[in-house]
């Protein structure tokens, strides 16, 4: 599998804090799909070093996906020296991306190594197709939080407030023809329902994953993302459907069934069996 494969295939990504070593291989374990190790704000600045080399004595064993410190701090060159190179660094989170600048610099700091580019600004909302579009990104992830308090948002339970950027960060990654967006954090990790409910209205959206901050989060997205067996049997009557049409368009249980939503159903399909 490709590094780019890795990253595009995945759903529950997993951060786990770089200044915490010690839970490296907790998270490697946990059941996520990419562990992201975390060098920039769960890191004080007094402990970059060391976390730096904790993160590179991980990857010379396991493989991560690595939140890098933003462009622009000087944190970010000592990113670069210490992990460049590092044989299981399967990508970089980049952090505070708001222009294709920033892009272009994370790409020269780690050549050849495939870009998450998180968004958290109303600048990186502006400039997210541009983002995606870009050679290196494989994918956009939102930084709700950051994103929040950018605007001077503060979203409510099933944050209404941030839907505008939630459909916007889909179609900017649908119209650069790259992987759904991952969705952006839950803080609530002491009761999985919350996560399940948010991880359900980000699929609903068409984010493709999500971040998570704790392994208690890791099962209820993985059943919130996948189908349920109604949408798996509808999939399977639409199909069967539209191949005794031959492709044209037949009426099913008083609905219309063409193209779209022949497309619709063979997405649910490929997703395989319901948990």
């Amino acid at each position: 599998m490709s590094l780019t494969e890795n990253l595009t295939g995945a759903e529950t990504f997993l951060f786990v804090s770089g200044a915490q070593p010690e839970r490296y291989r907790k998270a490697a374990v946990s059941g996520a799909d990419v562990v992201i190790i975390d060098l920039e704000d769960a890191v004080p600045q007094n402990q970059k070093q060391e976390a730096r080399l904790g993160a590179a004595s991980f990857l010379a064993e396991s493989r991560a996906l690595v939140r890098i410190n933003a462009v622009g701090t000087p944190h970010i060159n000592d990113d670069a020296a210490v992990l460049a190179d590092s044989e299981g660094l399967i990508g970089i989170m980049l952090p505070k991306a708001e222009c294709l600048d920033d892009v272009e610099a994370a790409a020269a700091f780690f050549p050849g190594v495939p870009v998450v580019a998180l968004i958290e600004s109303a600048r990186g909302l502006a400039s997210a197709r541009e983002i995606a579009e870009h050679p290196a990104v494989v994918r956009l992830a939102f930084g709700n939080l950051d994103f929040a308090a950018d605007l001077g948002i503060t979203p409510g339970a099933e944050e209404e407030e941030l839907f505008y950027a939630f459909s916007h960060l889909v179609l900017a990654s649908r119209l650069a023809g790259k992987t759904a967006p991952i969705a952006g954090v839950t803080p609530n990790f002491r009761d999985p329902h919350v996560a399940a409910g948010d991880a359900r209205r980000q699929r609903a959206f068409g984010f493709g994953g999500k971040l998570l901050i704790h392994p208690a989060q890791i099962q209820p997205t993985v059943e919130s993302f996948a189908p349920t067996s109604a949408e798996l049997e509808w999939a399977s009557r639409v199909i069967a459907a539209s191949a005794a049409a031959d492709g044209g368009a037949v009426q099913l249980e008083g609905a219309m069934v063409d193209r779209p939503v022949l497309l619709r159903a063979e997405r649910i399909a490929s997703r395989g069996t319901a948990i």
